[in-house]
């Protein structure tokens, strides 16, 4: 029977960043992929021959300084398409396009003047909200039970000593909009649909709400506290796709002495006395662990490899009640040729194109997911990541990838019914900015929610392991009990994207754990 200091269940970029920085601090870690490959949901994959496309997540918008500066991930390899930030442009048939250039927004193209000005308060505002939260995302988040170091103690000083700098006016106003739907603030101050399509649809994308949803506005704060490149709100296309990020990873963590297994599927953590002390291994195969870290979900993890007879009764319901349903769909095209989307030029198609021309279009949209089924009109994010990365399609040929919403994990009619119905209606939308991009499509990849789940490993096809939601944030996330990482097992630790402070990729909750293990575990 093999030991080690430390055994990191999953390889995706969380499991990497994790393993990676507690192997740096001298101890003996082995890392366990259940797939053939690194990466879980953010690998770069072949999904027609000569087309590779980012699996599931597709644009970089925060990726942690410490993660790229604590695993020297530009010396392995990160690199990015273009230097600067791709621009998101808000695509309506009746009113042409609207752009938001630079770091989410510096500069809005196409709007009136009056417009513009409205929007760059609103932008000022949002990123000075946004600063108050961010601090948390590089921490663990306050224990309200009194474990706070004195550092911690002192960090949180400093974020209310932060509110309190805003103002008077200021601070009374974030206390007002914290909770509030996106589509009222965004009706408050805009007037253009095309703008606040576009904001309402980054505040809920991802996640079972519609702009109009209470706290919606909590998904936009997140989004913009998190930044890449050293920008808040950047968006950047890694050069090679999403892939090359976890290769970066990948590397840093075997120069930093990482064992990495692929193909290990963890069956069991073994648990003796309250202490995990190890897994078990589909095949049989046993090894000790002094610490045992799981990136996996909180629902398999505890429900699954530890199993409800090692846990408390009352934690065993707080894991079955997580939300972890996930709304969003993936759409792999390989085309013969670029298509051309109506009214923008040929540079605007490298950049990121959404479908979403109003509050209430993106409203219309969530509203059927409600009830089981999914939207004739649909909202989408479009990347044609091949025009600036040729490397990802044959000579001439084009990728085009996209996030749709809404796609219900439970669809009433069922998947294998529905998919067809489905595919069409997205179809039926593209074709009505793109003309003709059905006559170049050459194959098709479209994953729902339960293909997601089959796939990657991923309970409910949710990519953040659960709704990033208020109440299931900062110490309530996943369940109270385990928001400081640490759980009531001792020894077993979580890193994944269901603990604080969420999905995406951004190496946030496997920093912070490995940070909180060399803490507590000397």
């Amino acid at each position: 029977m093999t030991s080690f200091d430390v055994v990191v269940i999953g390889g995706g970029h969380n499991g990497l960043v994790c393993a990676t920085l507690l192997a740096k601090s001298g101890r003996k870690v082995l890392l366990l992929e259940a797939g053939s490959e690194l990466g879980g949901a953010a690998r770069t994959e072949e999904f027609a021959p000569g087309f590779r496309v980012s699996s599931v997540a597709h644009l970089l918008n925060r990726l942690h300084p410490d993660v790229v500066t604590g695993l020297d991930l530009e010396k392995h390899g990160l690199n990015f398409v273009l230097p600067e930030q791709i621009p998101s442009f808000s695509l309506s048939a009746k009113d042409g396009p609207l752009a938001l250039t630079g770091a989410y927004g510096e500069d809005l193209v196409g709007a009136s003047s009056s417009e513009q000005v409205a929007w760059r308060e609103l932008r000022a505002q949002l990123f000075r909200y946004a600063g108050i939260l961010k601090p948390f995302l590089s921490r663990r988040p306050p224990d309200l039970r009194g474990g706070n170091s004195l550092s911690e103690t002192l960090a949180l000083g400093q974020t209310a000593l932060a509110l309190k700098k805003l103002g008077k006016e200021d601070m009374r106003d974030f206390l007002r909009v914290i909770l509030m739907n996106v589509a009222d603030l965004l009706d408050e101050q805009l007037t253009d649909d095309r703008l606040k399509g576009l904001v309402a649809f980054d505040a809920v994308l991802g996640s079972h709400l519609g702009p109009r949803s209470p706290t919606s506005l909590l998904g936009l704060y997140y989004r913009l506290a998190g930044e890449v490149g050293g920008q808040p709100g950047a968006q950047l296309v890694p050069k090679g796709g999403m892939g090359t990020v976890v290769a970066a990873m990948a590397a840093s963590a075997a120069k930093a002495g990482v064992i990495l297994r692929t193909g290990a599927l963890v069956n069991k953590i073994r648990v003796e006395n309250g202490r995990a002390i190890g897994v078990v291994l589909e095949n049989t195969e046993e090894i000790t662990g002094a610490v045992i870290v799981s990136a996996a979900d909180p629902s398999t993890t505890f429900l699954d490899m530890v199993g409800s007879r090692e846990l408390d009764t009352g934690f065993v319901r707080k894991i079955k009640n997580i939300r972890n349903q996930g709304d969003a769909a993936k759409l792999h095209l390989a085309l013969d040729r670029a298509p051309r989307f109506s009214d923008l030029d040929a540079d605007a198609h490298c950049g990121r194109l959404v479908i979403a021309p109003s509050v209430d279009h993106v409203e219309r949209a969530f509203n059927p997911c409600k009830y089981g089924e999914f939207s004739p009109e649909p909202v989408l994010e479009i990347t044609l990541p091949s025009l600036a990365d040729p490397s990802l399609a044959p000579d001439g040929a084009c990728v085009l990838s996209a996030v749709i919403q809404y796609a219900p994990y439970r669809l009433k009619e069922g998947w294998e019914i529905g998919k067809p119905k489905f595919f069409k209606a997205i179809m039926d939308l593209l074709e009505r900015h793109a003309p003709g991009i059905g006559r170049l499509t050459r194959h098709v990849e479209l994953l729902t929610p339960a293909d997601i789940e089959e796939r990657y490993r991923m309970p409910g096809g949710h990519w953040h392991h659960g709704e990033l939601q208020a109440d299931q944030m900062l110490m309530s996330r996943p369940a109270f009990g385990t928001e400081g990482y640490a759980t009531p097992v001792d020894g077993l630790y979580l890193c994944g994207a269901g603990s604080h402070p969420g999905g995406g990729i951004s190496g946030a909750p496997g920093l912070n754990a490995a940070r909180r293990i060399m803490a507590l575990e000397r």
